[in-house]
């Protein structure tokens, strides 16, 4: 099936018909008949347009725990969908099937779905936000805007789990649309986003602030990853700038890292790895910190920052208790963040 292109959004003209991309922090100077970076945003002679933007390539119903976000209306559904095609070519992706093909132009995956069937979809699935994920938004922009708004006319939330490479002009166009974010630190050194994510760190920190002043709720998340981002100095780095920049009370995941993709050589991270950057997330001040693809490990429940009780108990995820009464603790009363909390 051959997929009609759409006029992308986000994009300068140059001279002799080049354009540049202002959808993420790459600006992608794009010559005609090239693309760029993602793969999927392709000058057309002298204007850009979005291979995917209304071709889904991934489409399911998730409890809203798995994108991770456990503070933003716990308990409920969310419509989860992606295009092929991402901005980053980090060798350990989970998701690589989807987006790094396009990357080699092979990215015939998909299916033409309008903004209209994907709100009535939600709709009978008792979904209460959409999610674009999978892959990286940033990358079908295009479709994250029609969307958000029509899910927005028809009473839903909107979530993007990103890994926060966003160009200025694309953080802008989702204000006001967009209501809660996951956003991968990857780690804290130019280099490791240099070398295995083919990006930059200092746009994804400098975003991580704008959101949170843009008022999206905002859940991090960090893989750790054995021998590359596990070292203590440099969790502290990482726990440190979510306490210092984004707030005490910004939830942070960590999760466990298992062999994938381009990086075969490194074993599964270690649990006890995982429970001590918990450790210097606490340390660091943070409120909420989780443990990742651990089920039934205590990191996965939430606890209460002041009595230090168990608020809300979870097994992978799904809730199995809840201590709350309108947000806050039962035990001491006091006030959990999120939003939506039960």
């Amino acid at each position: 099936m051959v997929y009609a292109p759409v006029k992308a959004v986000l994009w300068r003209p140059q001279k002799d018909d080049a354009v540049q991309c202002m959808a993420c922090s790459h600006f992608c100077l794009i010559d005609p008949g090239e693309r760029g970076i993602c793969g999927v945003r392709e000058n057309r002679e002298g204007e850009l347009f979005t291979l995917v933007g209304d071709n889904v390539a991934a489409l399911n119903v998730d409890p809203v725990e798995k994108k991770p976000l456990y503070h933003f209306m716990p308990g409920s559904l969310s419509l989860s969908l992606g295009t092929m095609g991402c901005n980053f070519s980090c060798s350990f992706c989970q998701n690589f099937t989807l987006s790094q093909p396009p990357k080699e132009r092979q990215f015939r995956e998909g299916q033409h779905i309008t903004t209209e069937q994907l709100i009535q979809t939600a709709l009978e699935y008792r979904a209460e936000s959409v999610s674009y994920t999978y892959s990286e938004p940033t990358v079908f922009i295009e479709l994250v805007l029609r969307t958000a708004q029509k899910a927005h006319e028809n009473g839903l939330k909107n979530i993007i789990v990103s890994n926060g490479f966003q160009g200025p002009d694309c953080l802008k166009a989702m204000e006001g649309l967009i209501d809660a974010a996951n956003i991968d630190l990857k780690a804290f050194t130019a280099s490791f986003y240099r070398d295995y994510c083919g990006a930059r760190l200092k746009p994804v920190l400098n975003n991580l602030v704008k959101i949170r002043e843009m008022g999206w709720w905002l859940e991090v998340t960090t893989l750790i990853i054995p021998g590359l981002n596990d070292s203590k100095k440099e969790l502290e780095k990482i726990a440190g700038f979510i306490a210092g920049r984004l707030g005490v009370d910004t939830p942070w995941h960590i999760s466990r890292f298992h062999p994938t993709f381009r990086l075969t050589d490194r074993k599964s991270t270690p649990v006890k790895t995982l429970e001590e950057a918990y450790q210097t997330g606490k340390e660091a001040g943070l409120e909420y910190v989780y443990t990742g693809n651990v089920p039934g490990h205590n990191g996965e429940n939430t606890f209460c920052p002041k009595c230090h009780e168990k608020v809300i108990a979870r097994l992978g995820f799904q809730l199995r208790e809840v201590h709350l009464e309108k947000g806050s603790c039962t035990h001491c009363g006091a006030r959990i963040a999120g939003v939506g909390m039960p």
